[in-house]
Order: structure tokens, then sequence, then C-alpha cells
């Protein structure tokens, strides 16, 4: 007897077990043990495409509002790359409606991707001159039981992840009302105290 043929056996066995009156004689005859053999185990076969499936990021459609796409998010940080645009976004727009903070967040993110700015989020931040809150190129110890620090956290997150669209789409630069923008920079939006240009 083969080895395949012997576990052949040996499963019709298990089966007439859990099933009785249903072996045949031919197959109650067979001796059910496993011979000495050296087996050959297969490759395992290809796990086919569509069985491998990655959630997508929640999209603007998932929501029907800016404060449910913030509600949805897990406030807690996770790396120092959140916690420094929730650093901004906390001591620049604390106050300011949900729109006024992910329009704050979509400047840094804006300005990762420029070529004009350092390419990484924490170096956007602290980068001299650019945040009145940086000090000495750090972002200042928060009180993060603070429910807006929570908030702060969760609209870096839908940044982030791209979950909702704000009107301050491409801008670089924000100011608050009553302070003059910089030179040759075009005005796109305003939200709540400030405003963004590109």
């Amino acid at each position: 007897m083969t080895f395949l043929s012997g576990v052949a056996a040996a499963a019709a066995l298990l089966v007439s077990l859990a099933m009785p009156g249903t072996i045949s004689a031919a197959h109650a005859a067979e001796p059910v043990g496993i011979q000495p053999t050296t087996p050959t185990i297969a490759a395992p076969a290809a796990v086919p495409a569509k069985l491998i499936t990655v959630p997508p990021l929640p999209t603007t459609a998932d929501f029907t509002t800016l404060a449910e796409a913030v509600a949805a998010q897990d406030s807690s940080v996770s790396g120092e790359t959140l916690r420094c645009l929730a650093g901004a976004i906390y001591f620049e727009s604390k106050g300011e409606p949900l729109s006024g903070q992910l329009a704050v967040a979509q400047v840094i993110l804006n300005r990762v991707k420029s070529g004009r700015f350092p390419t990484d989020i924490c170096s956007v931040v602290t980068q001299r001159g650019q945040f009145s809150f940086v000090r000495g190129g750090r972002i200042p110890v928060i009180d993060e039981a603070r429910k807006t620090w929570r908030t702060a956290v969760a609209v870096a997150r839908v940044a982030v992840d791209k979950a909702w669209d704000t009107v301050a789409g491409t801008a670089l630069y924000f100011n608050a009302r009553g302070r003059s923008p910089g030179a040759g920079i075009r005005r796109i939006a305003v939200i709540g105290n400030h405003f963004f240009y590109r």
C-alpha cells in the first residue's frame, strides 16, 4: 500500500466511524497502517488575488460630515509623525472649527510634498520661523488628557488618511486674521479666524 492509499483508507475508516454502515467490504479488508515512506510535499497553491483583500482607507464618501469622520478616528497617538501633526493642529487651531483644524493639517501635508519645505511632517512643523508655538525647535508639552488634544489627534488621522476634503486643499501658508500675508501668495480660503494661501 502506498502512502496516499494508506491515508485514503484511514480517511475512509474515520468517515465510517462517524457514519456507521458506510464502509464497504472491500475497504474493510485493507490494512489501515501507514507504510514507512518519504512523502513528497507539494508546494502550496497560490492564493487567488481576489482572496487577498486590504480594507480601503476611509474616504469622504464614508462619512456624512467632517464631525462624523473625526468622531470615527482613534484618538490615541501612535508614532512621532502623528504627534507632530496633532501638535501643530492643537497649538495653531484648537479653538477653530473642525474644518479650520483640518485645513491647518493640510497645509503641513502640502508642505511635505511641495519640494520647498522639509520632506517630513515633524521637520515641517519644527522648521525655524514657521510656527510661533515651536520653542527651540521643539513642540511644547501638551496635556494629553484634554479633549482638544484628542480632537487634534483625530483630525490629524483624518488628514493623513485623506478621509475628508478641505477647501484649503492646495494651501501652503496660513495666518490669523489681522496679520498680513507675505508677498506673491494668493488667498484661497478663509476658515474661522484663519486665511489660507497658495
